[in-house]
């Protein structure tokens, strides 16, 4: 891995939704650290812990699960991951779907070397002003 791949933080984790609340505090955290306003800091939790909810559905049983932040001017972008043997894109038409991409400025869904990653990335509106 360059050290431009090279996430910032990166923690792993049993796939058990119980260690999801540990990524949302320290997606908040980062974000607060980012200078995101609490409003963008309430989406940024809401939008991991949707992320979350649908990789672990599709977590092989006893896998890790992983989550990369890229901390960027004003910028956070978050990838979780899992190992899945049977991982499919999550059904874009989904309720679930549908709130990530509302929260998160970016999300994309990658399926690959039975890897199943979501990466979600928001902008702080404080950049916009």
């Amino acid at each position: 891995m360059t050290g431009a791949d090279r996430a910032d933080v990166e923690l792993r984790l049993p796939a058990d939704s119980a260690y999801v609340s540990v990524l949302r505090t320290t997606t908040a955290g980062l974000a607060a650290r980012l200078d995101f306003t609490l409003d963008d800091i309430e989406d940024l939790r809401m939008a991991v812990g949707e992320a979350c909810a649908l990789v672990l559905s599709r977590a092989d049983h006893g896998s890790d699960l992983t989550c990369a932040f890229h901390l960027g001017t004003g910028r956070l972008t978050v990838s979780v991951a899992v190992e899945s043997g049977t991982a499919t894109p999550p059904d874009q038409d989904s309720f679930a779907w549908q709130v990530l991409t509302t929260l998160a400025d970016d999300a994309a869904v990658s399926v690959a070397d039975g890897r199943f990653e979501i990466t979600l990335s928001m902008r702080s509106q404080l950049q916009d002003a």
